[in-house]
């Protein structure tokens, strides 16, 4: 069952700090990243891709083989 999109949403602040914390271990991808919260990969890649946006996390420029940037906190963040 899949929560609606406010709820994901909502969620966002709370997963904010979680992703945050796995990524101070390292860059990720999404999928990476999903796997270790254990949430689904669509929800991960809105939050993510929403970090991307303002600025918390960038993209590192390894590609895995399946395609996926790796991910890691933006310059400046701790």
């Amino acid at each position: 069952m899949s929560r609606d999109l406010l709820e994901t949403i909502r969620y966002e602040m709370v997963m904010r700090d979680k992703i945050g914390e796995i990524l101070k271990e390292g860059p990720k991808t999404v999928p990476e990243v999903a796997e270790i919260l254990g949430e689904p990969v669509y929800e991960v890649m809105y939050w993510m891709m929403a970090m991307r946006k303002y600025g918390m996390i960038e993209e590192t420029e390894e590609i895995t083989e399946e395609g996926y940037y790796k991910y890691k906190l933006a310059k400046g963040r701790k």
